[in-house]
C-alpha cells in the first residue's frame, strides 16, 4: 500500500515514512499541495492514503483539500490532516471539506500508525 505524505518540512516526511514503514506501507513525498496533486495527476491509482499538512507554501492543505476533493480521481482517497492546526474551527472546517481524519502535531509513532490504520478502515493490533 502507498502513502502519500504531503509537508514543506523534509523532516516530518522522513519520520512519517519511519513510521509507517514498519507497518509496511510505502511512502511518496510532496513538499507542497502543488506537488501533491502533481503526483495524484502520475499515480492516483497506486495511493491508498494522503497525509496533509495544513501550512505550506505555494498551495496550503486546505486547499489541496478542497481540490483533491473536487476531482472524481481522487475523492475515493482517504485523506488524513497532519498539522499543527489545532484550532477547533480549522479541524472543523476540514472535516466539512472531506478530510477523513485528523492528527496534530507533535505525534508520536505509534499516534501515527494507529490514525493510519483508522483512515484505511483497518485494526491494528499492538
Amino acid at each position: 500500500m502507498k502513502i502519500l505524505s504531503v509537508d514543506d518540512s523534509f523532516v516530518i516526511r522522513r519520520i512519517i515514512t519511519d513510521a509507517v514503514s514498519v507497518i509496511g506501507f510505502d511512502v511518496v513525498g510532496a513538499a507542497n499541495g502543488q506537488e501533491a496533486l502533481d503526483v495524484l495527476e502520475r499515480e492516483h491509482s497506486d495511493i491508498n492514503l494522503i497525509l496533509l499538512d495544513w501550512n505550506m507554501p505555494v498551495m496550503d492543505g486546505y486547499t489541496t483539500l478542497c481540490n483533491i476533493r473536487a476531482d472524481e480521481r481522487f475523492r475515493g482517497i482517504p485523506v488524513m490532516m497532519v498539522t499543527t492546526e489545532a484550532e477547533r474551527e480549522n479541524v472543523v472546517r476540514a472535516i466539512q471539506a472531506g478530510a477523513n481524519n485528523y492528527l496534530c502535531k507533535p505525534f508520536s509513532p505509534q499516534d501515527l500508525t494507529t490514525k493510519v490504520m483508522e483512515s484505511l478502515g483497518m485494526g491494528l493490533d499492538m
